[in-house]
């Protein structure tokens, strides 16, 4: 059986570059922005960044990106930073550069002018990982923060490039700290200065399917990560595929979740997929104004809700459970928020329920998708109550097959890994042809998930394929119990394991990071932990059949490991639930002795 959505989907245009889309362009699906709506807010200042003024910008440093390193099509440029913004003092006839501006998005933007493709980078990589990432694409320039400039410069040198290729988003000079690397305002600067150096890269029709615009990397759960290639026309088509889905200028759009004038929180990092086409290109598709922070601070995020009267929020699991559970949440004014849209990892039935007591009036939707499709695969639509724990329906113009254990297609409600297809899967992974072959078969995209379609057309996560846990033959979903485990008021976090057992093949190991209250008794003494221990372990024993109770204990974390999209490192996890048990065991040993 094929699934598709019952949403008319009209194509993209394949002659379009994303910052020709985004800085230039109309659509019937893009509403009207308000003129007092800024595209960018700053969230310390409150300084606003509008069309004009980034455009402005962007144009700037294409032209010194292009005099004085020569970037042209095809080339690549690496962004190794987190989410950036600055000041600027306006003026009658132009603008005054101050200090910094919204550098991520204006780095990008100006790449794609001269048809760079732009691969993002993880701030908090090792030098290592900087290394991997620049070998594997070749990367000719690389914008830095100065918190990662030590970095930087390390990896720089040992793939070959050249130092005064590193471009700081922020200029440190002011803090007498000597540098002598080029940066993005001085170079604006430059740039609007000289004659127009660059020939635009215009695309042909057709060609923006196949013309590449971001090498984002694919956190995986085997071998290292791989380049996903994405060209500009699977992007523009997920802007879009979001649009139609939210019915963001359709009829009655003003009563919609989204709204053209809204103001949407920019927590999530531009360097992961999610946040570099949900939070930061779609937003402002749709009309919205998005406030940016540098980095995620939780009660810093609560501040900016109520100063800013945030209307949407972009989220992942792990900022959900901080809102349904933690205590600060009850002393801001959060009742501008409308909607809040997660995704990155499922969020269960019973996450679901505490976060509509935390933030009644507002509605929580879930989006499913992978680096892979761009971002989304499928998304809650507007106007019905989604069953909890959906991810909700196939986005527009999406088709998918569900894939038996034995090969056959799934129909309803019935279990399999999920296939798809759609105008916003990536080409391939990047000089990795067993991987593209593994993974891009026949047209289809393997997802590794394994998920469940019901007949309202809505479509639930039940697991990774490879993460499922296999004792005494039955299956275990982690997620299921990891969703079970949240309910318990002991627990603010946890993830699910299977350890080895000789008589089970395997059995469920729960790491837990606990409440605020339970780590108050367990500072009492080893009685109280192992009391603790005790009732998180009858919690799961006194609801689910036996096969899945937590036989390999309950283990306390300070945090729980996740990438940053939220999901979680399970590979990690699994091999301190390893150490922990051979601790364990030699304790045992020595205590019988």
């Amino acid at each position: 059986m094929i699934f598709s959505s019952p949403v008319q989907y009209r194509d993209a245009p394949d002659d379009l570059s994303l910052v020709q889309f985004i800085l230039d362009a109309s659509h019937p699906s893009r509403p009207l922005r308000k003129p007092t709506s800024p595209w960018l807010i700053e969230n310390h200042t409150g300084t606003t960044w509008f069309a004009e003024d980034i455009r402005s910008r962007v144009h700037g440093l294409a032209n010194s990106l292009s005099i004085r390193w020569d970037l042209k099509e095809n080339d690549v440029a690496c962004v190794y930073s987190p989410n950036h913004m600055g000041n600027f003092v306006p003026t009658p006839t132009r603008f005054i550069l101050k200090q910094r501006g919204p550098e991520y998005p204006i780095a990008v933007w100006a790449c794609h002018r001269l048809g760079v493709v732009v691969t993002p980078a993880n701030p908090n990589f090792t030098v290592d990982e900087l290394v991997y990432q620049l070998q594997a694409t070749r990367a000719r320039v690389l914008f830095t923060h100065p918190d990662s400039l030590s970095g930087a410069k390390a990896a720089a040198e040992i793939v070959g490039l050249d130092p005064a290729a590193i471009i700081l988003f922020e200029d440190i000079s002011s803090q007498d700290i000597p540098h002598g690397q080029p940066v993005v305002a001085q170079l604006v600067k430059a740039g609007l200065e000289q004659p127009t150096h660059y020939l635009e890269a215009k695309l042909r029709p057709g060609e923006g399917r196949a013309k590449l615009a971001l090498l984002c990397f694919s956190s995986g759960t085997t071998g290292k990560p791989k380049a996903v290639a994405l060209p500009h026309f699977a992007i523009i088509s997920c802007i879009l595929q979001l649009a139609l889905a939210q019915n963001i200028n359709g009829l009655n759009a003003e009563k919609g979740r989204y709204r053209s004038g809204d103001v949407a929180i920019g927590v999530l990092p531009f360097f992961h997929i999610y946040g570099m086409v949900a939070n930061l290109h779609w937003a402002i598709f749709c009309g919205m104004s998005v406030v940016v922070h540098g980095k995620f601070d939780f009660e810093e995020m609560l501040k900016s809700i109520e100063r800013y009267r945030i209307n949407t929020l972009f989220l992942v699991p792990p900022h959900v459970v901080l809102l349904s559970k933690h205590s600060a949440v009850k002393r801001y004014d959060l009742s501008s928020v409308r909607s809040c849209s997660a995704g990155a990892a499922p969020i269960s039935q019973e996450l679901t329920a505490e976060f509509y007591r935390a933030l009644p009036n507002s509605r929580l939707i879930q989006i499913y998708g992978m680096t892979e499709t761009s971002t989304a695969i499928s998304m809650q639509p507007p106007g019905d109550t989604p069953t909890p724990g959906s991810a909700g329906c196939l986005v527009p113009g999406m088709v998918a097959k569900i894939v038996k254990l034995d090969g056959t297609l799934a129909t309803h409600d019935e279990p399999g890994e999920l296939w798809v297809k759609g105008p916003q899967v990536a080409l391939r992974y990047l000089n990795n042809d067993k991987a593209t072959k593994e993974t891009f078969t026949d047209g289809w995209l393997r997802t590794g998930d394994e998920v469940i379609i019901n007949k309202k057309g809505e479509l639930f996560v039940v697991d990774r394929i490879k993460e499922i846990l296999k004792v005494r033959g039955f299956q275990v979903a982690p997620a299921e119990l990891e969703g079970h485990l949240l309910n318990h008021p002991y627990v603010a976090d946890c993830a699910v394991v299977g350890i080895p057992n000789d008589f089970s093949g395997e059995v469920p190991m729960a790491f837990v990071t606990l409440s605020e209250e339970a780590k108050k008794l367990a500072d009492s003494g080893t009685q109280q932990v192992n009391r603790i221990k005790a009732t998180i372990k009858k919690h799961v024993s006194d609801t689910k059949i036996r096969y899945k109770w937590l036989e390999g204990g309950v283990e306390f974390m300070d945090t729980i490991p996740r990438n940053p999209s939220g999901k979680l490192l399970r590979r990690l996890l699994r091999d301190q639930a390893k150490e922990r048990v051979h601790n364990r065991e030699a304790k045992n040993t020595r205590s019988k002795l």
